[in-house]
């Protein structure tokens, strides 16, 4: 009986592994159709964003805060962007102090009996008038300013939200035809950081290795000139690699076809910008929705023309699923309630500060923002991550 290669055992062959398929122990890479696609993401976190600043209510915006924390805290990938949430949480907090410090130091414009200090006021000329340093510190003008700085600070916890939780080169490579060299530049720009910052490293230690100082003017000046040197090799040989694949040529599109297209764009842009500043004012509710869609559509339009003068095909597109449609409706949910809540009970989800009362938590809103959650059950976990001191067995 003869003895099959590669097996200590007579008679008994080795199974060969199916082609694409990992050696034992080492596991299988995640489909991409496993994961999210990054757009939905970011509407998610939008539409969180937009049902912050239609409230100053402290529980509501508390909710919104821990609703888009937990999403974050079991679905965030263990990637190094991800890991932006921790920056943009300590940034939300340092404007909540800032904003309270000024109320402090500058004063606010809301009236008060509850004093809690007084400053030393300092004198300012006529043509200052208008404006305070020092003086009386009330609890109600506190009030107010943590009520304005929690609502500013719920909004970029959302947006690191989806920092945390969206691919920056997925959604980059997701951008329609019209962007396609501005997601290019962007993904260019990220890649060489990296290497930009290493450069700087590697030329630092060796200066100090050689007795050679690495700072001050002079140090920067040594030190700069070969990493830029570097950077410029580096991007020639990738704009002459880009050229010998084609990269920039672009399709014959009639002139009609070129104007349409940048009145489209423009205009949509005008119209989201103007609806944006309608549902972040309180006197542009009724037209800032409306005109926020219809400059949404506009931009949309014009793009898919932009694109047609772009040739290029996808590799591995992300799929837009179910899943992605779950998601995004679980945010637009959120802030469609809190704007309806906004126009049917205003009292509720802005609560004054004069008389000063503690604020209420209206029940059918709460329960609108836990409709955020979505997310948390119905997107895939995040792959585990891997050790790189352990080496696959075989």
């Amino acid at each position: 009986m003869r003895e099959a290669h590669g097996s200590g055992r007579p008679g008994l062959a080795r199974p060969r592994p199916e082609r694409g398929t990992p050696p034992a122990g080492v596991p299988a890479p995640r489909s991409r159709r496993a994961q999210l696609h990054p757009g939905a993401w970011w509407l998610w976190a939008l539409a969180l964003g937009t049902a912050a600043t239609r409230t100053t209510n402290p529980l509501l915006l508390a909710l919104l805060i821990t609703v888009s924390g937990y999403v974050v805290a079991v679905r965030r990938p263990h990637t190094p962007w991800a890991r932006s949430y921790g920056a943009f949480v300590k940034l939300a907090a340092a404007v909540l102090l800032l904003r309270l410090a000024f109320a402090v130091v500058l004063g606010s414009p809301i009236p008060g009996t509850h004093t809690l200090f007084t400053l030393p006021e300092v004198p300012l000329p006529d043509w200052a008038q208008g404006i305070r340093l020092g003086g009386r510190v009330t609890a109600e003008g506190l009030t107010f300013a943590l009520y304005d700085a929690l609502r500013l600070a719920a909004l970029l916890i959302c947006v690191g939200a989806a920092n945390a939780l969206a691919s920056p080169s997925r959604l980059l490579k997701s951008l329609p035809g019209a962007l396609y060299e501005l997601g290019v530049a962007v993904v260019v720009a990220l890649t060489f950081a990296p290497n930009l910052i290493a450069d700087v490293r590697r030329m630092r230690a060796a200066r100090r290795l050689r007795g050679r100082p690495d700072k001050g003017v002079r140090g920067l000046v040594q030190v700069g000139l070969p990493v830029l040197e570097g950077a410029l090799e580096r991007s020639v040989s990738l704009a002459a690699a880009m050229d010998a694949r084609g990269y920039g040529r672009t399709a014959e599109v009639p002139d009609a076809v070129r104007r349409t297209t940048a009145a489209l764009t423009l205009g949509g842009l005008l119209g989201v910008c103007a609806g944006t500043y309608g549902l972040l004012t309180a006197a542009g509710g009724g037209y800032g929705l409306p005109v926020l869609l219809a400059g949404l559509a506009s931009a949309l339009a014009g793009l898919w023309l932009g694109g047609r003068r772009t040739l290029r095909t996808r590799y591995r597109p992300d799929p837009w699923d179910v899943r992605a449609w779950l998601v995004s409706a679980s945010g637009a949910a959120v802030a469609a309630l809190l704007l309806l809540a906004g126009s049917l009970d205003p009292g509720a989800l802005n609560p004054g500060v004069v008389p000063l009362e503690p604020p209420a938590l209206p029940l059918w809103p709460a329960a609108a923002v836990l409709l955020g959650l979505l997310p948390a059950f119905v997107t895939p976990a995040p792959e585990a991550a891997r050790d790189p001191r352990k080496e696959p067995t075989t």
